[in-house]
């Protein structure tokens, strides 16, 4: 069963891509985008989404296998010295092309380990791993995610009042506008509604969303002394392109698909409220995150044991193939609008 653990370390190409995007030059820089966005795409139209599901004996022994748990662990050390790595990388870099690589570089690591890898921890009921995905969203200047996506998002997906659930014919770069505001000030909502419940004030330590913007500012800051200004906003550049990358998920996730409202309240999250994906090489290179229907439906199941649901919405492709065809709307529309029409009709 440990074998079977082994085909996730293929995330970790990404990082390796990284270092050498940040220690070379020219067309190097760019490894790591040609992976994500040329290399897994096009391994996806060879190989066939794989439906096939754990038996319930081997769910039980992989729930229970620590080997998966470190797998993600790492990924928070890995993060931290990357991002130091191009903190003394790009202070000194001064060619337009090599900036620019490094900084995509790092925001697909801000995107695919920071906020990813920081959503499936954020789940877990442990404090400690709790801490682990606070710490990757930090690095992707993105903490109030924690709050707003486990108490609000899971409570209102694939409904009008879920900002990250985009609308049938919704532009990706309207979505993006609508659900990076609106999930803040959700996020500041859910927080401001538990103060009151507890009775607590606005600067109590319980008030988790003012810690977190006070971290996020005291790193930006700490960024512009020891690196300067310059690098400072390069880094934020670099964590709005992992922000845009969970915001074009998150839109791609549930576009179109909504719950019925029965009375006074929409209906349970059932696996058919979400978009899902079995397609292999995506599903890897994510820890299995494209597996989104069991995931909305039980969403403590850690990733290894997440199952692919019957009559669940199924993507063309996998997530960097789906990434592509929605910055492209036109073509977006033509496909995933005919899928819903599909599943409308059924």
């Amino acid at each position: 069963m440990k074998v079977k653990a082994l085909k996730y370390l293929a995330v970790f190409s990404l990082p390796t891509l990284v270092i050498v995007s940040f220690l070379k030059e020219g067309f190097y820089v760019w490894l790591p985008v040609i992976e994500v966005f040329v290399l897994i795409p096009l391994l996806e139209l060879f190989f066939k989404p794989n439906e096939e599901n754990l038996s319930e004996t081997e769910e039980e022994v992989l729930k229970k296998d620590v080997l998966y748990d470190w797998m993600v662990y790492a990924t928070v050390p890995i993060q931290y010295a990357l991002l130091v790595f191009f903190l003394f990388t790009i202070s000194q870099t001064q060619q337009l092309n090599e900036i620019l690589g490094r900084t995509v570089a790092m925001g697909l690591l801000c995107g695919v380990f920071g906020i990813n890898v920081g959503h499936e921890l954020g789940h877990r009921s442990n404090k400690g791993e709790q801490f682990l995905a606070k710490a990757l969203l930090l690095s992707s200047l993105y903490l109030h995610f924690f709050i707003e996506h486990n108490r609000g998002h899971h409570k209102n997906v694939s409904t009008p009042d879920d900002p990250a659930t985009a609308r049938k014919g919704e532009l990706l770069y309207f979505f993006w506008l609508r659900s990076i505001v609106m999930s803040y000030i959700s996020a500041w909502k859910i927080q401001t509604d538990s103060l009151k419940k507890k009775k607590l004030s606005f600067f109590s330590s319980k008030n988790e969303m003012l810690i977190m913007q006070i971290a996020q500012i005291g790193l930006l800051i700490s960024i512009a002394i020891f690196f300067g200004l310059k690098t400072m906003l390069l880094f934020m550049i670099a964590a709005f392109i992992g922000i845009l990358l969970l915001e074009t998920v998150n839109y791609i996730e549930h576009y179109g698909l909504l719950r019925q409202k029965q009375k006074d309240r929409y209906e349970m999250v059932q696996p058919h409220h979400s978009w899902n994906s079995d397609h292999v090489v995506g599903r890897i290179m994510l820890f299995e995150l494209s597996r989104h229907s069991d995931h909305h439906f039980k969403a403590n199941r850690k990733y290894q044991v997440l199952r692919h649901m019957e009559d669940t919405p199924q993507m063309p492709t996998g997530y960097p193939g789906m990434i592509l065809l929605a910055l492209v709307p036109p073509v977006w529309f033509w496909i995933m609008n005919r899928q819903i029409q599909k599943l409308q009709t059924h």
